[in-house]
């Protein structure tokens, strides 16, 4: 009798509960990238939390391709597996058209767009919500810091 070929790869990668945010709050989340970070890297964000109010930055910390930044400076990116995503995660635990950032009024807002694995701020699930420096948005394997100016 023939047995099927097992697939045990997991697509998911979610630790909700299991570890806390980032170092426990946005300071030290912050402070740590920072901290970690090349001379070149460090005035990139320190360029962001001095900046205009209506840019920001979102820093991939943990999972694949650790350190690449992405530059919001557009009323709306999106973020996902399209490749004409302005964040591009490159991962099937990310849908084509997974979420984006929207900012009004120097508001940024992380919303998801009805995503199969669901769009995390700061281990919780969120369909819309605002953004602040050292949040930790989680899509995918995908874990990143948002920063934007202080």
């Amino acid at each position: 009798m023939n047995r099927p070929k097992s697939n045990s790869e997991l697509t998911s990668t979610l630790h909700l509960g299991v570890r806390s945010v980032v170092d426990g709050s946005p300071e030290n989340a912050l402070n740590a990238l920072l901290s970690s970070a090349t001379e070149t890297d460090r005035a990139s964000l320190t360029a962001i939390l001095d900046g205009p109010a209506d840019r920001a930055m979102v820093v991939i910390h943990r999972g694949p391709s650790k350190g690449a930044r992405f530059l919001i400076d557009q009323a709306r990116s999106s973020i996902g597996r399209a490749t004409d995503s302005q964040i591009f995660l490159d991962d099937v635990t990310v849908s084509r058209k997974h979420a984006a950032i929207e900012v009004v009024d120097g508001v940024f807002t992380l919303q998801d767009l009805g995503s199969l694995n669901g769009t995390y701020l700061n281990n919780q699930s969120v369909s819309k919500s605002a953004l602040k420096t050292g949040d930790e948005i989680q899509i995918g394997k995908f874990h990143m810091l948002f920063i934007t100016k202080k």
